[in-house]
């Protein structure tokens, strides 16, 4: 049988039994997960513990949520450098997409972010679709400097050549 845990009121002395807690979940209106929020003891007793939202917040909790922040931490500065690395291997590279156009260079389609991931997929550069920000479709034949966000306040700029098909220059 599992030992109860008892919660004790912060505030000796008051009619309000108020506990302070470790949130385990976001949870809506009160906090983020891993803050320590004080709220009454029969909401904490009936419905954060139970559903596994908080648990109490003793020193050894504290700690731990401590040790796990400074790893978070580590992780996104190496996660920022991975980025960063790319990026500049990103600017360095360019991609040509061949398309469909008309003698004056209008595209009978248009190039959007999809296919300049695709291509820069094909190079082993790992872009979604969603890291590259465009104006609008590209409709036209050139050369186009491309926005890549790719998180962590990590931006870069592309080189998109979009030339004629073969068969079409003839």
């Amino acid at each position: 049988m599992p030992r109860k845990t008892r919660i004790k009121s912060v505030e000796p002395g008051s009619r309000r039994r108020i506990t302070e807690l470790l949130l385990a979940e976001r949870v809506a209106n009160l906090g983020e997960q891993g803050e320590i929020v004080r709220v009454r003891a029969g909401y904490a007793r009936n419905y954060l513990i139970p559903h596994g939202y908080a648990t109490i917040a003793t020193e050894h909790n504290k700690r731990m949520v401590d040790l796990h922040r400074l790893r978070q931490v580590d992780a996104e500065k190496d996660k920022v450098k991975n980025l960063k690395s790319l990026a500049d291997s990103i600017s360095k590279y360019s991609v040509t997409i061949e398309a469909n156009a008309n003698s004056d260079g209008q595209l009978y389609g248009s190039i959007l972010a999809a296919d300049i991931s695709k291509q820069l997929k094909a190079a082993n550069f790992a872009v979604e679709p969603g890291h590259i920000k465009l104006d609008g479709p590209l409709k036209e034949t050139g050369m186009f400097s491309v926005r890549i966000d790719l998180g962590f306040s990590v931006e870069t700029e592309a080189k998109v050549w979009v030339v004629p098909k073969a068969a079409d220059a003839k």
